[in-house]
């Protein structure tokens, strides 16, 4: 019966751990570029958008195609970037150990 408190108890202080965790993704920001920083993406470690910057330089009518191709770049590369924080924090939490695969992020 020890072992089984034991366990309850790890439970309830790793649930509390990823609700602490949940916390600081919402607060956590990542930023994405592309076209050598001329556009640049500003995600929140959940995947919200917070902010979108391009360089002025880019806003002719016959840019319009590479500004798009630009954008969905910054993007990816902020995305890309917040969950490889997410996943970091998440081996903080459970003390290197990944998850398994199939299993999500708790949100």
């Amino acid at each position: 019966m020890k072992n089984l408190g034991q366990m309850m108890k790890q439970a309830q202080q790793l649930q509390s751990k990823m609700a602490e965790m949940q916390n600081s993704l919402a607060e956590l920001e990542v930023e994405g570029t592309a076209g050598g920083g001329m556009v640049r993406v500003t995600l929140s470690g959940k995947g919200d958008g917070r902010a979108v910057r391009i360089d002025p330089s880019l806003a002719g009518p016959d840019d319009i195609e590479v500004l798009e191709d630009l954008i969905l770049a910054a993007i990816n590369d902020a995305k890309g970037k917040m969950e490889s924080a997410v996943q970091e924090k998440m081996r903080e939490i459970t003390g290197g150990i990944d998850l398994p695969p199939g299993m999500s992020l708790p949100f």
